[in-house]
């Protein structure tokens, strides 16, 4: 059972839906607040904070992308875990639901016992304190896996749930390139599947939040043809960019 603590956001206007997934999150632990459109789901997010936020991409007075950018703009909600739903089949509005900051996307319609597992999975990589033992230090900055987070200079860095999961891949290797496909085996235990462009588009993120140059050169580099590797020292020499 989960930690009644534990509170979920479902924004959707399918009402049947939402009392229907309400009802069976709750009988599993979750306290649920369901808004019908993103005008209340603004709302609520703005008057408490969540534990996890069930997002449908297709609303009466708007899309959910939408939400989703303004939630990782802002430093309030960039870490709060979400999961994108839709009833389109499109690949394209999984991988941009990915590029913008969703943690995981599902496919309308679904089994209840698929969404709680997925949001199962998205509270425990926000992660319960951790100790000495579970941080990675490399130099100004620190990967601690038990908090699930990075820190520069002791200041926590913006990044997602999967940018976090995709820094880490790179930082059990330092030193080691890694190529997109071995990038991507690696990442096969995520909910979200791993795409060859995505890839590209959140190392870029990961480097914008992590990296202060002109103080030190870049952490991750890009092997030219090859993929990517993280520098083992600040001082590393790799034909690379």
């Amino acid at each position: 059972m989960a930690d009644m603590s534990e509170h979920i956001l479902l924004i959707d206007d399918d009402l049947r839906l939402s009392a229907m997934v309400g009802d069976y999150l709750r009988a599993h632990g979750y306290q649920v607040s369901c808004a019908p459109s993103l005008a209340a789901g603004r709302e609520l997010l703005g008057r408490q904070a969540f534990d996890a936020l069930v997002l449908d991409l297709m609303l009466p007075d708007g899309d959910g992308l939408d939400l989703c950018r303004e939630l990782r703009a802002s430093p309030r909600t960039r870490s709060l875990p979400l999961l994108m739903l839709s009833a389109r089949g499109e690949p394209t509005d999984r991988i941009v639901g990915l590029e913008i900051g969703a943690d995981d996307y599902l496919p309308k319609p679904f089994e209840p016992r698929e969404l709680l597992a997925r949001i199962r999975a998205l509270l425990r990589r926000t992660g319960p304190a951790s100790d000495d033992s579970d941080v990675w230090r490399f130099g100004r900055l620190e990967v601690d896996t038990g908090l699930r987070q990075v820190r520069l200079d002791g200041k926590p860095c913006d990044l997602t749930s999967y940018q976090f999961d995709l820094l880490s891949v790179l930082a059990q290797h330092p030193g080691r390139v890694l190529s997109r496909d071995q990038i991507m085996d690696a990442l096969k235990g995520h909910p979200l599947e791993a795409f060859d462009r995505s890839i590209d588009v959140h190392i870029s993120r990961i480097r914008a939040a992590i990296e202060d140059e002109p103080k030190e050169p870049r952490r991750i580099l890009t092997v030219r043809g090859v993929g990517y590797v993280f520098a083992k020292k600040q001082d590393v020499d790799v034909d690379a960019r």
